[in-house]
């Protein structure tokens, strides 16, 4: 796996797919928090990736290393080495439409989710660079959530348990 020699990548990965295993399980048994967690990271991930391409941009041209798609490399090397500030703040404006939908319901809250799920299965081909396969066991996680819990406020009293 590209990156996977350096030692820094690799302790990153064990604790990102450690995080997202917690993850999974706290969307099985407490999806409501599962969503405040998923909440977070985008939060974070929005408001880190709209500081970094602003200010330090190359930093995202340096993934194109770590990825295994050639499609991926071109495209990186190319035209989104030209705008990356454009794309990467774009994304991190998507990453926080994604952090609000998660603390809502019905129809926001299912568009985030598969917004989320689309992001997360989209750089899955950054390997070590997108901490794979974090990306794929927090996709289940939102699956997951989607499934079963996409009409509640994650303030809102479970149903089934107030009856």
């Amino acid at each position: 796996m590209k990156g996977f020699e350096n030692e820094i990548y690799r302790y990153l990965l064990f604790v990102s797919v450690g995080i997202s295993i917690i993850m999974l399980l706290v969307a099985v048994w407490w999806p409501r928090i599962a969503r405040v967690l998923f909440f977070l990271l985008f939060a974070w991930a929005a408001f880190t990736n709209w500081q970094t391409s602003q200010q330090t941009p190359v930093v995202y041209v340096e993934y194109a290393d770590l990825v295994w798609s050639n499609l991926y490399k071109d495209f990186i090397n190319g035209w989104f080495a030209k705008h990356v500030e454009l794309v990467v703040g774009f994304i991190a404006i998507c990453q926080g439409m994604i952090a609000i939908s998660m603390l809502l319901k019905g129809i926001i809250f299912r568009m985030g989710a598969i917004g989320a799920i689309v992001f997360l299965a989209a750089i899955i081909p950054f390997g070590v660079g997108s901490g794979f396969p974090t990306t794929l066991i927090m996709c289940v996680a939102l699956i997951i959530i989607l499934r079963k819990h996409a009409d509640d406020y994650i303030w809102q009293a479970n149903k089934t348990a107030v009856a």
